[in-house]
């Protein structure tokens, strides 16, 4: 059985920085695109960032340059470290593997 875990959100203020974590279980990680995405009250799930499973990573245009993605295979972990943040950013954030299994998601708020 395939789980994904995510920890890491909470509450941060505007311009601080947190790191999410992503857990796996249950399923050969390493060959799948691994991604975040984050819902929003009242808006849509959203992509946040992919990487491969070569480790090349893509972002949504919100948070190039002020996010990170990357992955530890031998942890079969994905990292969202995210720098800079804006009360925007505040959502439930969601891992994702091979654009399939799901996470049951973290909160982030930004606020002060």
């Amino acid at each position: 059985q395939v789980q994904l875990v995510e920890s890491g959100g909470g509450l941060v203020q505007p311009g601080g920085s947190l790191r999410l974590s992503c857990a796996v279980s249950g399923s050969i990680f390493t060959i799948y695109t691994m991604g975040w995405y984050r819902q929003a009250p009242g808006k849509q799930r959203e992509l946040v960032a992919t990487i491969t499973s070569g480790g090349s990573p893509n972002y949504a245009d919100s948070v190039k340059g002020r996010f990170t993605i990357s992955r530890d295979n031998a942890k079969t972990t994905v990292y969202l470290q995210m720098n800079s943040l804006k009360p925007g950013d505040t959502a439930v954030y969601y891992c994702n593997m091979a654009s399939y299994y799901w996470g049951k998601g973290t909160l982030v708020t930004v606020s002060s």
